[in-house]
């Protein structure tokens, strides 16, 4: 296989998990590049830290009350899955379907809808929403326990329709409020302790409870409706059935796919003005859409075997999420080969960066691309990477140094450079940033002091590996 067929899969990989080192790229190597594309899509039974372990560490993640223990627990999830592109869809959902812990205010019922994410993701688009639209976290976050026959509180059925699946200028404010009549009486059990919380700021008597999907045939609204041109007596299945058979849907989502998976677009509240950067590749997505009824592991297949995905004119050209860079920086570094108290410090990592999951800032999620970056964010992305990848107590740094050591005798900088790219999963800078890369490499280790040979050299190999988790190709993706 050749150089560029491992650059290919190692875009593959940042792509639809969170990077991959040399290691696991050689493995991949040898199946081929459809192989991998399909183990990622059917990965079967996916293996992760399990959680009796970590609750034996962590306390607090058998509650899981708060925004920090439910962070952390799936931070552990993505660090140690054997299906990175199931936590990478998780992600994708929970950027697209916001639900944060600001108003709902306890951990477990995020951690219930990131795991509804995980079982139902990557099936049909029709069966998320209807999913989503009962989830007890959606229903509290956008108020659909507060609407009633007779009293809609419009909230979920206008971000059903603005945000989550059809986008603005496809539908009216009248099929907003027949959206909201539809869904009266689907709402939450144990609604009683939400009321006590908002009128006395205090919990339940016992501690927090978990909270269960519930629908209200006496409070839901049966009359007559008439929804994107459609008369009948609708509930809330029915309206997701006929939200997912409009073409604008399909496109909608495939925007979305392809703004996580290919190349940043502009905020999505911009898209009804802003055309898509590539129409080609929302059309080729669009009618992967309808011809698999929906399904999204159907969309993912045509995606990941794209030409447009393929083509080297989107390498490395979106940025990374907090999470992605803190992720990925963590699976090369090896630190949480089991549970560490560390797990909680990397969490608030990604909050440093302006990231903080389980809470995004509004239910238009987290705005991608440049505006992740900032000179306050900059400087932590940077800094966060840099320490990461030179500490040598790291088993993965560790293990990459001695790789790059491993010739003995003195290693030109040029070779340095290309073997610490290489180890840190074959990554492809441009000329300007090899050559600053090369102009360090030669200054050697700082502070060698008395150090032999060898450590001068895993000194060296470390300094390397700082200065790339810096560079741009490294902070994109």
């Amino acid at each position: 296989m050749t150089d560029k067929d491992v650059q290919l899969l190692a875009h593959l990989m940042r792509r639809a998990g969170f990077g991959a080192s040399r290691d696991e790229l050689d493995t991949y190597a040898a199946k081929g590049y459809q192989a991998t594309v399909d183990e990622l899509i059917d990965f079967g039974d996916a293996q992760s830290m399990p959680d009796d372990l970590i609750r034996r560490y962590h306390h607090d993640q058998s509650a899981s009350h708060e925004s920090g223990s439910s962070s952390a627990r799936w931070l552990y999830r993505i660090l140690s899955t054997s299906a990175p592109l199931q936590e990478k869809v998780v992600l994708f959902w929970h950027n697209v379907f916001a639900t944060g812990y600001a108003k709902v205010t306890t951990g477990k019922a995020l951690t219930d809808q990131l795991r509804m994410f995980r079982r139902v993701g990557m099936g049909s688009f029709e069966n998320l929403l209807v999913e989503l639209s009962k989830d007890p976290a959606m229903v509290i976050w956008l108020d659909n326990l507060d609407s009633h026959n007779g009293a809609i509180n419009e909230n979920y059925g206008r971000e059903l329709l603005e945000l989550f699946s059809m986008g603005v200028g496809n539908y009216t404010e009248q099929d907003i409020k027949e959206c909201a009549r539809a869904f009266t009486g689907w709402t939450v059990d144990n609604t009683e302790y939400t009321t006590v919380l908002a009128r006395n700021n205090s919990i339940w008597p016992y501690g927090k409870t978990a909270w269960r999907s519930k629908y209200r045939a006496d409070d839901h609204d049966f009359g007559e409706k008439e929804f994107l041109g459609e008369r009948g007596r609708f509930n809330g299945e029915d309206v997701v059935e006929i939200i997912c058979r409009q073409p604008a849907t399909a496109r909608f989502l495939a925007r979305h796919m392809y703004n996580c998976f290919v190349a940043d677009e502009p905020p999505v509240p911009q898209w009804s003005y802003t055309p898509p950067r590539d129409p080609e590749a929302i059309d080729i997505l669009t009618q992967a859409y309808f011809d698999s009824n929906y399904d999204i592991r159907s969309m993912l297949r045509a995606l990941f075997n794209s030409d447009f995905f393929k083509s080297e004119s989107c390498w490395y050209e979106k940025v990374k999420s907090p999470a992605e860079l803190v992720a990925g920086v963590l699976r090369l570094t090896g630190e949480f080969q089991k549970p560490r108290r560390e797990i909680t410090e990397r969490t608030m990592q990604m909050t440093y960066m302006s990231q903080t999951i389980l809470n995004p800032p509004s239910v238009e999620g987290w705005h991608q691309g440049v505006e992740w970056i900032d000179s306050g964010t900059m400087v932590e992305r940077v800094n966060f990477a840099g320490q990461q990848l030179s500490d040598q107590g790291r088993p993965g740094v560790s293990s990459m140094i001695d790789k790059i050591v491993a010739g003995g005798g003195e290693m030109s900088a040029e070779l340095l450079v290309d073997a610490c790219l290489d180890q840190m999963g074959a990554i492809r800078v441009s000329d300007d940033t090899r050559s600053s890369l090369v102009d360090f490499a030669r200054e050697g280790p700082l502070n060698a002091g008395s150090a032999s040979p060898r450590e001068q050299a895993q000194q060296r190999a470390a300094g390397v590996l700082r200065m790339v988790g810096s560079t741009r190709e490294f902070q994109q993706t």
